[in-house]
């Protein structure tokens, strides 16, 4: 279930009364107050939507949505104090999705999180957290059809390069040692002397990111193993 919130305002009784309210609602709940907390908070750990406020001290909501959209598709919902018509332009040029003037009404911010959700998740297949579709910046993993995408190119992947980049994306996070990729993909048992891993996860590595533009995927966490970050 797609239900994990960042709340970002400045103001700690907006963060306390939107997390009672949507705790209530059977989400979970992180808070930030200011943009480079959320920031913080995005890189650390799995966010489905973000409650964002536009007018905060410091890097305000509007350079906060820049920033997010340069790694992530999460939907973005503003609130403002503003109501002018441009304010609202402005926020969804940036990059939000949605955008609710205060004072709000909680029932009304709840419907919108909620329609945003399921926009987002359950209608929209090329934007996901799912088993079978994972989206990491431009690359979409498709596990149903074997495929992989970087900005809708095709990525020629083999068999085995494709279990490698499965695995590790849906565990992002998690670092994976070469002998526990070899046993878990290979199904056999693992030599020391064994490269084959090495071997693969650097062709895995040209392939992927000369459609990136320099941005790396895959991190090697050296004498451990290997990992795609969260």
């Amino acid at each position: 279930m797609n239900n994990n919130i960042l709340v970002v305002d400045d103001e700690k009784e907006i963060r306390n009364l939107l997390e009672i309210n949507l705790r209530n609602e059977g989400y979970s709940v992180f808070k930030a107050s200011c943009g480079e907390e959320a920031l913080e908070l995005l890189d650390r750990e799995e966010i489905h939507l973000m409650v964002l406020d536009i007018m905060m001290p410091g890097m305000d909501g509007l350079e906060v949505c820049r920033r997010v959209r340069e790694k992530y598709n999460i939907p973005i919902l503003m609130l403002s104090a503003k109501a002018e018509d441009m304010d609202k332009i402005q926020g969804i040029m940036t990059g939000a999705d949605d955008y609710v003037c205060k004072p709000f009404n909680n029932l009304e911010l709840t419907v919108r999180i909620r329609a945003l959700l399921r926009r987002t998740y359950f209608f929209n297949t090329n934007i996901g957290y799912s088993d079978d579709i994972i989206r990491i910046e431009s690359m979409l993993i498709d596990k149903s059809k074997h495929k992989v995408t970087v900005d809708d190119k095709e990525v020629d992947l083999t068999a085995r390069e494709f279990e490698i980049l499965y695995l590790l994306a849906a565990n992002r996070g998690r670092v994976f040692s070469a002998e526990e990729i070899f046993e878990k993909v290979w199904k056999e048992r693992y030599y020391q002397s064994n490269n084959t891993v090495m071997v693969h996860m650097s062709r895995i590595r040209d392939k992927i990111e000369q459609h990136m533009e320099g941005s790396k995927v895959i991190h090697t966490v050296w004498g451990v193993g290997y990992k795609i970050e969260k």
